[in-house]
């Protein structure tokens, strides 16, 4: 079976995530302000959760197999299509079907713990930049310009050079990718917030500045972090499918949605379904995200549920 990551890895990070999707789907009437898209939306994400954590169970065949008989058959509906194949093989006669669920999987892993490893250095850096200032401030914000002045791309193509392309090697690539934003994102949330009298009364009675920063400043800035890992979720996904594009992501033959794509560029005239399956699953998690992030936003924002 391929070098994949474990299932295990992903339930806890995406527990808020599903249990916010199930709990809008399962409520006999929708919140105020709640369109059917975010449902479509909850729903999908659970689909692609849920077939990504069952990818062993649903897959039909091993997703490294070849049977090179078989290759280049189209998905269920074309002709010359095999039932057997519902949705087609690729150059090397594997199965598409096994292979996406495989490349969902482990697409969706890289991109969370990316995001994860983003969001604790940048929410760590923005709180000590707000709260502390002077000299910290003034360092934190000099190494964001620096790293938002550089191109990413070509420092990401540097670091997996020098380092390997191993899997931790490319989680750390794509968790230093956004942290620069979200610590920006925080820092003036911190600022904004720092001054206010029920900062300055709980400075006032004595608390901590980790005190105040996890009890009274994080549940106020939750809503824009959590539209920014939304954001930054999807820019990942993107992020992850260019490196394998380019042959430097997951290497082969384990399968991502994005070096999946990359495989099968040479054979969009003759079998365009190899790249066309693997990015249609790429737009609707990346739909996805953005559509629960919004829903996130509305309903974990204490400033919106006291109006």
């Amino acid at each position: 079976m391929p070098n994949a990551l474990e299932a295990k890895p992903l339930i806890k990070p995406v527990s808020m995530i599903t249990g916010a999707a199930w709990g809008l789907l399962k409520r006999p009437t929708l919140p105020s302000g709640t369109n059917g898209m975010v449902v479509v939306a909850a729903g999908l994400a659970l689909l692609l959760i849920t077939v990504a954590l069952l990818a062993p169970v649903l897959a039909p065949f091993d997703p490294d197999q070849q049977k090179l008989l078989a290759r280049l058959k189209p998905p269920v509906g074309f002709e010359r299509a095999n039932l057997t194949y519902l949705l087609g093989t690729d150059q090397l006669g594997r199965d598409l079907l096994s292979r996406c669920l495989y490349g969902l999987r482990l697409t969706l892993a890289l991109a969370l713990l990316g995001t994860l490893v983003g969001l604790v250095i940048g929410v760590g850096l923005g709180l000590a930049a707000g709260l502390l200032g002077g000299v910290v401030d003034a360092v934190i914000m000099g190494l964001v310009d620096i790293k938002l002045s550089l191109p990413f791309t070509l420092v990401a193509l540097l670091v997996i050079a020098l380092a390997g392309t191993d899997i931790a090697v490319l989680i750390g690539v794509l968790g230093i990718a956004y942290w620069a934003h979200f610590t920006r994102l925080v820092r003036a949330q911190v600022l904004s917030l720092r001054e206010l009298p029920y900062v300055e009364a709980a400075r006032a009675s004595g608390g901590s500045g980790w005190r105040i920063a996890t009890t009274h400043m994080l549940p106020n800035i939750i809503s824009p972090i959590l539209v920014m890992m939304s954001l930054n979720f999807s820019n990942l996904i993107l992020l992850e499918s260019s490196l394998s594009f380019l042959g430097l992501g997951v290497q082969p033959p384990t399968a991502t949605l994005g070096s999946m794509v990359g495989q099968g560029r040479d054979y969009m005239a003759s079998a365009p379904w190899i790249v066309a399956v693997p990015a249609l699953l790429i737009v609707l998690v990346s739909l996805a995200a953005m559509l629960m992030g919004d829903f996130l936003r509305d309903r974990f924002d204490v400033r919106l549920r006291e109006r």
